[in-house]
């Protein structure tokens, strides 16, 4: 099961790529999506605190937090934020007892499920901002092959766990296989999973 320290090494990788181009012109587009690389980098940042509070406050979406970052942050602050978001979800994640609930509109993830979740964020949406930035961000394929096991389980990993992920995320064309144009995550536990794909995108999360 995923837990913690793979929050920290998806964090790592994504700041380690982020930082290479910090000095860059965060404004541009990512290219085929409504974000720039600014935005999408906040919008993974973000997902860290909003996982960390959903776990913990149960099945019920009823909490009544704000958390964004501003839309004028600088490189700097977002990879801060970034890091202590990772650090927020990843130390949750530990500390919840196995049996933990929270809330997604996907399903009601266990502890597992979240890190997988935050994992998928950070990975996706760093290959988001790499491509407006003019890098190739090129994560942990052990990494990445979890992620894709907990999330999505129907697919299997192939011979690039990370192409796989990033195409079951709608992110790019795999020879042989249909574009993933409506996915859904299983984030709650695996055990509850009823070996089918889920074919349709949940309505307001995920690597968009």
């Amino acid at each position: 099961m995923m837990n913690g320290n793979d929050i920290r090494a998806a964090a790592a990788a994504c700041h380690e790529l982020l930082a290479s181009a910090a000095d860059a012109d965060w404004s541009v587009p990512v290219p085929d999506l409504d974000f720039t690389a600014a935005s999408v980098v906040a919008h993974a940042a973000e997902c860290g605190l909003w996982y960390a509070v959903d776990l913990w406050n149960g099945p019920g979406d009823d909490t009544a937090f704000g958390m964004e970052i501003p839309g004028d942050a600088s490189s700097a602050e977002l990879l801060a934020s970034l890091n202590s978001g990772a650090r927020v979800c990843a130390a949750s994640v530990d500390s919840a007892p196995p049996g933990q609930r929270g809330f997604h509109p996907a399903g009601s993830p266990d502890p597992s499920g979240f890190a997988a979740m935050a994992c998928d964020e950070y990975l996706v949406h760093t290959h988001d901002a790499a491509r407006a930035l003019g890098r190739v961000f090129s994560p942990d394929r052990e990494l990445a092959k979890r992620t894709l096991a907990r999330l999505f389980p129907w697919h299997d990993a192939g011979d690039d766990p990370w192409r796989t992920l990033l195409w079951a995320n709608g992110r790019l064309s795999l020879p042989g296989k249909p574009d993933q144009t409506g996915w859904r995550w299983h984030c709650a536990p695996l055990a509850d999973w009823d070996g089918t794909p889920r074919p349709f995108r949940h309505p307001a999360s995920g690597p968009e």
